[in-house]
Order: C-alpha cells, then structure tokens, then sequence
C-alpha cells in the first residue's frame, strides 16, 4: 500500500509499505477514505517532534473498516467510521477517572516510537488499535471530510471550551484562527457565548470567523486588548482560548482575561519561556492547559455536527492525492491552505 512517511525536516515521501493485518482481538484494520494534514503534523516536518526516518505520519482519518478482532463490537467490517488521534485502553486508572488522554497505555497515530510507536492514517490503510475506544460509525447524511474534524480538529476545540467551563452568557476570545482556533468559535457560539472575540493576523481567517458571529480583531493592525476591555466594560472576557500555542499569545491570553476567569491553552507548547505569571497570579486565573480529551468528547461532537450545530466544512480549503502529499505539506507549511484533505 501507499503511505506518507517522513524522511528529514521539510521532506515527506510517498512510499510502499505492507497492508496492516489484525493482530490483538480488539485491533480493526481500516481501508482509508480520507485523511487530514494538521498543525501537529508540521511539528513533525519542522522536525520539533522526533519521528524516525520512514514512519508513516498523519494522525486523523475516515475510512472503512475491512478487517475487525473478535473482540471489536462497537463497529463492524462495511462499516464508514471516523478515528480519534489516539488510542486508549479504558481500564489504567486515567481512563476510570475519564481522562482517556492520559491513558498510561495510550498511543498517538504516526508520531513515531515516542509516542506509541503507531503508524499513521495518510495512508491507503490504516490498523486501529483499540478499536472499541478509538473508532464510531459516521452517520449516514455526513460526508466524510466533515466527520474527519470529530476526531481532532472539532474535539479539541470542543475540549478547550468544555475544560474551561465556559457557560451560557460568557464572553470568550480565541487567539489564533487556524482550524482549531475557528473551531472554537464554533463551540463557543454554539454553547451561548454572549460574545467571542476572534484574533489573528490572517484577513482570510478573520473574516471567516466573522461569518460564524464572532467579532474579529487584527492581532498587529487593531489593539486586542484595547478593543476587548472597551467591548466589556474594561473586564476583560471570562475566557480566553490559546489556540496558538507559544509564550506570546499565552502572555496575551493573560492579559485579556478577567480577574478569576480562565486561560485554556489548547496550542501545542513546546521548550521553555517566560509568561507573565505574576499577573495571572494577581487576578487570581486557572490556568488550564493540555493535550485534548478527544475520545470522551466524540460522541457529543459528532452528534452535534450531525444536528449542524457545529460545520467545519468552510475549513476546507483543498482536495489532494496522497500522490500529492509533498505539495500538500508545502501548501500547508505556507498557511496557503487552512485545511487539506488527502484521498488515496
């Protein structure tokens, strides 16, 4: 079969690698339909994340199951399913407290032996491990590239705004516009956010997240923390979503926050750096940050895609081959495209 593998920073490559067969009960073996390329994959292009040179890399996917363990009950061979990012087993003692993103047994598609030593989706097929906690039937009246955000992109976002316990009548702000970032737009207006200011530097992205009902504000040529204090009556927001994942938003994030509101830094930190702490001390806030709970939120991310609730579809900036995975990553690494969908 064919697959994207990573070869150095800045280099992917089609290459032939053998079909993956069932081996545990509970693995399914899925024939890929779609899959995606994500901001966490050109932390592995950039060569920030350490994946062997060969691993096959992309972490989300919608395809069909063609091969299931005895032990696979929640779907079955024909089945269109949709995958989380990672794997969990459901019985260490972080999935019976529902923290399935730590699962002490977890693994993560296509980043290497670090991380689970799982072979990644961007590929013509795919084995799931874990299939019962890892895969969900896609329901009949949805395409496949919006159910590939349920899984990652939209469960993340979901988790950013779920973890930080945003309820009805709360203002938000979101600090950068990629898929994630305008996902959590989504889900903020979506849970009844009064208000969700939406930042960034990319007019495109901006006006999108204006076309959801957020109001956008430019990171360099408008003043974010000018414009929210006046919008709130110099409070500043009950949340704010670091969907960028660096010291200097975070420091902003700080900053626009109300006194005990709540930072929820979903962005992928990397290193060490220095964020006003003394402040976030100051004006008592929660800090929330991690990787997302993305299999405890699937069901209900899904379902409300369904109910149209929440449409990623506008994220959809290009279709692709797999053949094309080279360019697709160079197109993507430019920030050409918000999101681009692979097919074998």
């Amino acid at each position: 079969m064919r697959a994207v593998t990573f070869q150095a920073p800045g280099e992917v490559r089609i290459e032939e690698k053998p079909e993956p067969e069932v081996v545990a009960a509970d693995d399914a073996v899925v024939r890929v339909d779609v899959s995606g390329i994500c901001g966490s994959d050109l932390h592995i292009y950039h060569g920030r994340v350490p994946v062997e040179q060969g691993f096959t890399i992309g972490h989300e996917f919608v395809g069909t199951v063609i091969a299931a363990g005895a032990d696979v009950e929640r779907v079955a061979v024909g089945d269109r399913v949709l995958g989380t990012f990672l794997t969990a087993c459901g019985t260490c003692s972080s999935c019976l407290r529902g923290d399935y993103h730590r699962c002490r047994n977890g693994r993560t598609f296509g980043h290497g032996s670090h991380l689970g030593d799982l072979q990644g989706a961007q590929a013509e097929q795919l084995l799931v491990p874990r299939a019962n906690m890892t895969l969900r039937r896609v329901p009949d009246s949805m395409s496949s590239e919006v159910a590939l955000f349920a899984g990652d992109v939209m469960g993340t976002a979901y988790h950013s705004i779920a973890k930080a316990e945003m309820r009805s009548g709360d203002t938000v702000a979101v600090l950068g516009l990629g898929p994630v970032g305008l996902c959590a737009v989504q889900v903020a207006l979506a849970g009844g956010a009064a208000a969700v200011f939406a930042v960034d530097s990319v007019e495109e992205r901006l006006r999108m997240a204006a076309s959801f009902g957020a109001t956008p504000i430019h990171l360099t040529e408008g003043d974010p923390k000018r414009e929210v204090r006046a919008a709130t009556e110099g409070v500043g927001v009950d949340v704010v979503v670091d969907a960028v994942g660096n010291p200097e938003p975070l420091a902003l994030a700080i900053s626009l926050a109300r006194d005990v509101g709540v930072v929820s830094g979903i962005g992928a930190y990397a290193g060490k750096a220095e964020v006003p702490l003394g402040l976030a001390w100051l004006k008592g806030l929660d800090l929330r940050l991690g990787v997302a709970n993305v299999i405890a939120h699937v069901d209900r991310v899904t379902a409300l895609m369904e109910a149209g609730k929440l449409d990623p579809g506008p994220l959809v900036s290009a279709h692709m081959s797999l053949d094309d995975a080279a360019e697709a990553y160079e197109i993507y690494d430019r920030r050409e495209a918000l999101k681009i969908v692979l097919t074998p």
